[in-house]
């Protein structure tokens, strides 16, 4: 057991691995391209209006699509896309483009792509991002919504997947 006060990067990661996530792929297509990442950093931030958030890696500049497209779908997953989750976490040094044909996609309001067989889709526009440390915060109205079948939700905790 580890009690300080004295906060380091590798105890911040190590408490933070025993926080158990939903996993989900954010998506964005527009202007500035097509991107698609792995997320664990995501929540409700407000029934009305419909809003949540993302928080995703600022240093990768990949992640800028997602600011100048003004978009993007959370795309919530579950336990049968455990291979989706690897290939957009970018561990498996596929292509964008051989990551999207991973899957079938479709576009609900904004143009994100959306994958229909997910537990919960929010089809978003950015109305605000926040930058804190490595990453930023966007904030996201909801324009469209999917609601999957229920399915088991793949969950990531302790640096690996899990399955309720």
């Amino acid at each position: 057991m580890l009690k300080t006060n004295e906060i380091e990067p590798r105890h911040y990661r190590d408490a933070m691995a025993r926080f158990a996530g939903a996993v989900h792929v954010v998506t964005t297509d527009g202007p500035a391209g097509l991107r698609g990442v792995t997320a664990i950093a995501a929540c409700s931030v407000s029934d009305d209006p419909p809003t949540v958030l993302v928080c995703l890696n600022r240093e990768n500049p990949h992640n800028e699509a997602f600011v100048k497209n003004g978009i993007f779908a959370l795309n919530t997953l579950t336990a049968d896309h455990q291979a989706l989750s690897n290939a957009f976490s970018g561990l498996t040094g596929l292509s964008p483009e051989e990551r999207f044909a991973l899957s079938e996609w479709e576009t609900i309001a904004t143009g994100a792509p959306t994958l229909p067989d997910a537990l919960a889709v929010f089809d978003c526009h950015v109305v605000q991002t926040v930058e804190i440390g490595t990453h930023r915060v966007y904030f996201g109205r909801v324009a469209g919504l999917s609601i999957g079948d229920k399915s088991n939700p793949l969950l990531y905790h302790e640096r690996g997947y899990r399955v309720l």
